[in-house]
This record gives C-alpha cells, sequence and structure tokens, in this order.
C-alpha cells in the first residue's frame, strides 16, 4: 500500500502543473484582463473629464501622448506608454508569460497566493474570511443528506416496488430535477418575503444583532439563517444516496450469503445489519471525502449569490468578473489540490472498509 500511495502522490504533480498550464494559457487568449479594465475605468473617467471641464485639458495631455496603434491592449488609444507600464508591472504582465507561470507555481508549492489585485489583503487572508459560510453550508449538508438519504434508502430497498418506494421515487426524481438555484428562488418568494409568506431573513448566516443574543438564541438565529440554503443545496445530494444506498441493497440482499444466513435461521434485521450493511455501504461510506469537497466548494455558487452569503462560491464567481488573477489561480489550485487529496482519501476508504480490496497489486 505505501508504494500505491507513493505513486499516486508522484503523479498528483504532473497533475496539477498541467491543470494550471492549461488555465494559465487559457487566460492569456481571454480578453478583459485587468490592464483592459482600469484603461477602460481611465478612458471612461477622461471622457467624463472633458466633459465637464471645457478648458481644463492639461491632465488629460499627459495621457494622449501615445499614437493609437503604440499598445498592445484595446481600449488604450491615446494613453500615456508610461502609464501602460506601470500598470503592465503593478499586474505582473511585464514579464513573459512562461517566466510569470514558473514564478506563479514557485509560489504556489510554498503556498505564497500573493495579493488580491482588487482587495486590499493577501489571497490567504481573503480565502480563510470567506471559508467559514462555505463550512457552514458543506457540513451542514452532508449531515442532513446522510442521516435522511440512508435510512430512506434502506428502507426503499427492503419495500422495493411497494407504494411507498414509488412515490418517495417519485418525490426524489423531481427534486434532483429541479436545480437547486430554482428551488432556492421558489423557497424565497413563498417564505422569505417575496409573495407570500415572511418567515426566513433573506440574507446572511447570522442577523444584525446577533452579538447582543446569548448562546441559545444565537444558535437559533443561525439555524433560523441556515434552513432555506440548506433545503435547496441539499436536493441533489439527498436524491443521488438515496437511490445509490437502494441500488447498492438491493445487489447485495440477492447474492448467495444473503440466502445462505436466512436459511440458517437468522433475524431479517440481523441479516440486514450484520451482514449486508457493511457490504451495501461501500460505495455509499467511500464516496463520503467526495461528496464533502463537492459539497463544501463546488456546490453552493448560485445559493450563496441568491441568499447573499459571502463564502468561496461568491468569492470565486466575483474573481473570476473582476479578473482577479491571484484569488482565481489561488482557488484553482487549492481546489484542484484537494479534489486530487480527496480521490486518494477515497480508494484508501475503500480498503479500510474491506481489507480484501487492494489496489497496490492492481496493474496500472
Amino acid at each position: 500500500m505505501g508504494a500505491y500511495i507513493l505513486r499516486r502522490l508522484l503523479l498528483m504533480i504532473p497533475t496539477i502543473i498541467g491543470i494550471m498550464a492549461i488555465s494559465f494559457t487559457i487566460v492569456q487568449f481571454a480578453p478583459g484582463g485587468p490592464v483592459e479594465q482600469v484603461i477602460a475605468q481611465l478612458t471612461g473617467q477622461a471622457d467624463n473629464a472633458t466633459g465637464r471641464l471645457s478648458g481644463g485639458g492639461d491632465m488629460l495631455a499627459q495621457q494622449q501622448a501615445a499614437d493609437d496603434s503604440s499598445s498592445k491592449y484595446r481600449g488604450a488609444q491615446g494613453l500615456d506608454p508610461e502609464l501602460i507600464a506601470k500598470l503592465d508591472k503593478q499586474f505582473g504582465f511585464d514579464k513573459p508569460p512562461l517566466t510569470r507561470f514558473g514564478l506563479m507555481m514557485w509560489n504556489y508549492i510554498r503556498f505564497d497566493f500573493g495579493e488580491s489585485f482588487y482587495r486590499n489583503t493577501t489571497v490567504v487572508d481573503l480565502i480563510l474570511q470567506k471559508l467559514p459560510v462555505s463550512i457552514s453550508l458543506g457540513i451542514w449538508i452532508l449531515i442532513f443528506s446522510y442521516a435522511i438519504s440512508i435510512p430512506l434508502g434502506i428502507r426503499k430497498a427492503i419495500q422495493d416496488g411497494s407504494t411507498f418506494d414509488v412515490w418517495t421515487s417519485g418525490i426524489i426524481i423531481i427534486g434532483y430535477a429541479v436545480p437547486s438555484f430554482l428551488f432556492g428562488i421558489m423557497l424565497i418568494v413563498l417564505f422569505a418575503g417575496g409573495s407570500f409568506f415572511d418567515w426566513f431573513p433573506l440574507r446572511g448566516l447570522v442577523s444584525d444583532n446577533f452579538a447582543d443574543l446569548n448562546w441559545w438564541q444565537k444558535i437559533l438565529d443561525y439555524a433560523w439563517h441556515l434552513v432555506l440554503p440548506l433545503i435547496s443545496l441539499s436536493l441533489a445530494a439527498f436524491a443521488t444516496t438515496t437511490l445509490l444506498t437502494k441500488n447498492s441493497f438491493i445487489e447485495e440482499i440477492k447474492k448467495q450469503y444473503v440466502i445462505t444466513a436466512r436459511a440458517k435461521g437468522l433475524s431479517e434485521r440481523r441479516v440486514l445489519y450484520g451482514h449486508v450493511f457493511r457490504n451495501a455501504m461501500l460505495i455509499v461510506i467511500a464516496g463520503f471525502p467526495g461528496a464533502f469537497i463537492s459539497a463544501f466548494f463546488t456546490g453552493s455558487l448560485l445559493i450563496e449569490t441568491i441568499f447573499s452569503l459571502d463564502g468561496l462560491g461568491l468569492l470565486s464567481f466575483e474573481s473570476v468578473l473582476n479578473r482577479d488573477y491571484p484569488v482565481v489561480f489561488a482557488n484553482l489550485y487549492i481546489f484542484s489540490l484537494m479534489g486530487l487529496a480527496i480521490n486518494l482519501i477515497s480508494d484508501l476508504t475503500y480498503t479500510w472498509i474491506d481489507p480484501r480490496i487492494d489496489f497496490e497489486t492492481r496493474e496500472v
């Protein structure tokens, strides 16, 4: 097993480099980078100033010393080349792309992600500020989805084909088919003062007076704010885990060892939870690390936007829109690295649950 783990760890290096290289290359050809955005702001300010001050063109004249074709940036016509050079240096574009990529990867290996282009803080501090929201959503989604889905999936497997199985399957499929953000909007309209009831808050994880509340009021306030976002986010995870549990149990129940256990006179409960449960839950439990990362980082972008929750999903989205490349690449690097690590943990979880599985002897 040690050789397998070492091999997987070594394979992470070219994988993460490839992910970052592809993303970095795409960014080089994407229009509207940070320099272009600053240029657009300067040009707009200059135009407004010209309209307001008909005789005061000294400041504008300092920026219009270059020929229209002298700049490599679209929209930079008329701006001072020295100003463009300063912007290039400020955003790190004064070096060749290959050099920039090499420096970025060297810094990322040391977990030095630099500073945000547009926020006066380091990328690490910015991520740490947004982390509590994503932690809250991710942990509670997993708790609720697994606590409900596993017992429900077991019961559906036991009563396969019954009325209970049919109508619960219909509800699950409908819930899975409805996008979480659309369901979130519907919940806002119904229960957050949209058109009907005003039972739940519309934004944030806590109320404005949260600091003034006592400990049990803080717990209730926190739970009150989480109800609608969690319901919206749990639909897909709930449906997937329930059907996966049901299908796993049905497959195991039909196997020969279950028939043998029943023939020995064991109770149905003993057969189900003493023999079937461990084998049937193998794929569900082994998928827990991946489900955690999915809920933790990737599943909350639109929900965070709809419910005004300032977490990592919203941070990543805003960073892409604003071309805040240090934040964009830092998030990509961290998420990719954690995804690769979680895949390894998932494989190791299989061997922990079922020692008969041996990845080290598997041909690669």
